[in-house]
């Protein structure tokens, strides 16, 4: 039982006892008490005015005496306009510190075999394309969610569906077969994944300049680009993919294959992994089934050009294309088979989808598309929607080749971070070439993924490198940092290591903050959990580390004389490295000993 909720039960007894009347505890309001008033957590008083028959200022009067008198943990109150102030004990708040020190799992539920499962998708990317800024933050906040969740007692399933057919990806393989001469990854020395690219970005000039002719020649521009020679061969392509065309088909998979490596090798430098990975390519013929059950159930509609649809109007949406008249699927047809197929695979009780908030549409679809089907899963379906993100030059476009790559921005962050530590290089003395660049490493990517994660997932957001790798501030390397100069403590002090709180030690306002602040990280946690927001965790880490930071500018830890204090002292920095270290862990943030 947290303090808050102790308390929150001896309110009520006060209440009971002194009133004569019964409140329950979830209803009793207690908060961290503000800056500017003495006290660590705060009553408000106001609901128990009626039934006292006493003003606010009564009332907190006699609570507070009945708790300073009947709870252990309160040291001392004081009563403002109506807000009952307590101050608790410091022998509280050190048996609490060594309780934190001493748990190896702080703040995380246990995981069993009886608990919940959720699965969660993230990263989705085609295979026409690498990685790029976009995919980052799909991939940053998906793979956070999943800790953070596991951490909340989930059993979690990280998956990815790569949409590895269709159109587009017709387009790559037909600009390849055309203008490719046969280069290779090997040959041309690029990862598989931006060779591929390259050739969807040439696939678009081209096409473009066909466009282009076409209405130089009178034509609408609407006709042209339906008419132009190689969106034509692209469908034509797809077509033959669909009927299992045996050259179209291993074209397709000799180029798949050249992505998926150059994917892998992204992820592992991003840090992000998956415990299962779905094709699009394995699951739209069972969503294509799906469809067509639909259409003999009456439950569908075909068009005369022979597409089927979905009438969603009675919903308050659209029409919806299921099929298209040559009889190839869509987004959506794969997405209804993959459910399916999610939900044979595992005992799933929570699916969600980790999509920015362009596919808001899309996923409302799928969701009544799913139950219409018959599947009671489907209104249970969770599209976590995040905003976009965006560069100061504004947005990134694929087909015209403007997008800002995730291999070359995770090379751009190392490399900050190596030039930062040049500055430092008195500190770094004595460490090997390749310490260093692992510490870079971890700062650069660490300073990525901070930035990004502390912004509320919902909301758009601008990245800026060079703001990210600030030492200073609401950034992680300063978090690193802080991280750090805790681990320096602990080498300093040598064999000196602290195995126990003094019972009795006395404690300054800003050792009782930290303390208090550590002990909030289980329910931070929680909330983080609940709003699926590593921006939760991450502002929390910086508070902490901010408040370490003042309190160590202003009191000794090493030097201090009182062996009580400095033990204690000792063991509080400790315990904050620990709880940095679990909660940048929870964001896939690597921690350096030195910096």
């Amino acid at each position: 039982m947290s303090l808050e909720q102790t308390l929150a039960t001896h309110v009520s007894q006060a209440v009971e006892k002194l009133y004569s009347a019964q409140v329950e505890t979830k209803t009793i309001q207690i908060q961290k008490t503000k800056k500017e008033f003495r006290g660590n957590l705060t009553v408000v008083v106001f609901p128990f005015t009626k039934i006292a028959r006493k003003s606010p200022q009564a009332v907190g009067e006699d609570i507070g005496k009945y708790l300073l008198e009947h709870n252990d943990e309160v040291s001392d109150f004081e009563v403002v306009q109506g807000f009952l102030n307590l101050t608790i004990s410091s022998s509280y708040w050190l048996r609490t510190l060594w309780q934190i020190n001493s748990d190896s799992a702080y703040g995380q539920r246990p995981v069993s075999e009886q608990s919940p499962l959720m699965m969660i998708e993230y990263s989705s990317p085609n295979t026409n394309k690498p990685l790029h800024l976009g995919h980052v933050r799909n991939n940053l906040l998906g793979y956070s969610i999943a800790r953070i969740q596991e951490a909340n007692g989930w059993k979690v399933i990280k998956t990815n569906i790569v949409n590895d057919r269709g159109i587009h990806i017709c387009k790559s393989m037909l600009a390849w077969q055309l203008f490719g001469n046969g280069e290779t990854p090997e040959s041309s020395g690029k990862k598989g994944d931006h060779l591929i690219g390259d050739y969807y970005v040439r696939f678009d000039k081209e096409y473009r300049a066909q466009v282009k002719q076409l209405t130089e020649q009178g034509i609408a521009e609407e006709t042209a680009k339906k008419e132009a020679p190689l969106i034509k061969q692209a469908h034509q392509m797809l077509q033959r993919w669909e009927q299992g065309d045996k050259q179209v088909r291993e074209l397709w998979e000799m180029m798949n294959s050249w992505v998926y490596a150059g994917f892998d090798e992204t992820y592992r430098q991003l840090g992000v992994s998956f415990d299962k990975i779905y094709y699009e390519s394995q699951t739209y013929l069972m969503g294509k089934q799906e469809v067509e059950r639909g259409l003999k159930e009456g439950l569908f509609y075909k068009k005369e050009d022979g597409s089927v649809w979905a009438d969603l109007t009675p919903d308050g949406l659209d029409e919806k294309l299921l099929l298209r008249s040559d009889g190839t699927s869509v987004y959506m047809t794969q997405d209804i088979g993959t459910a399916k197929l999610r939900y044979e695979d595992y005992p799933i009780d929570k699916m969600v989808y980790v999509v920015g908030n362009e596919q808001e549409y899309h996923f409302k679809v799928l969701s009544l598309l799913l139950d219409r089907l018959g599947f009671r899963f489907g209104k249970d379906l969770v599209h976590f929607s995040y905003g976009m993100v965006e560069l100061p030059n504004g947005k990134m476009k694929s087909r015209e080749g403007t997008v800002v790559d995730a291999d070359d921005l995770m090379d751009q962050m190392i490399q900050e971070a190596r030039e930062v530590s040049k500055d430092k290089v008195n500190r770094l003395a004595d460490i090997s070439p390749a310490e260093a660049d692992e510490i870079a490493r971890k700062v650069g990517l660490g300073a990525l993924k901070y930035f990004i994660l502390k912004v509320d997932p919902r909301k758009n957001m601008l990245f800026n490198p060079e703001e990210s790798i600030d030492f200073n501030g609401n950034t992680g390397p300063f978090i690193q940092y802080t991280y750090a100069r805790i681990q320096s403590i602990g080498r300093k002090a040598g064999d000196e290591i602290a195995t126990s709180v003094p019972c009795e030690c006395p404690l300054n306002d800003k050792e009782t903050q930290l303390i208090q602040r550590l002990a909030e990280y289980p329910s931070v946690v929680r909330q983080a959990g609940d709003e699926f927001s590593p921006a939760i965790i991450a502002n929390y880490c910086y508070s902490l580390a901010s408040d370490f930071n003042s309190f160590y500018n202003e009191f000794s830890i090493l030097n201090e004389t009182d062996q009580n204090i400095r033990r204690m002292r000792r063991v509080l920095a400790d315990t904050i490295g620990k709880v940095l270290n679990a909660g940048m862990q929870l964001l896939g943030i690597e921690m350096p000993n030195r910096m």
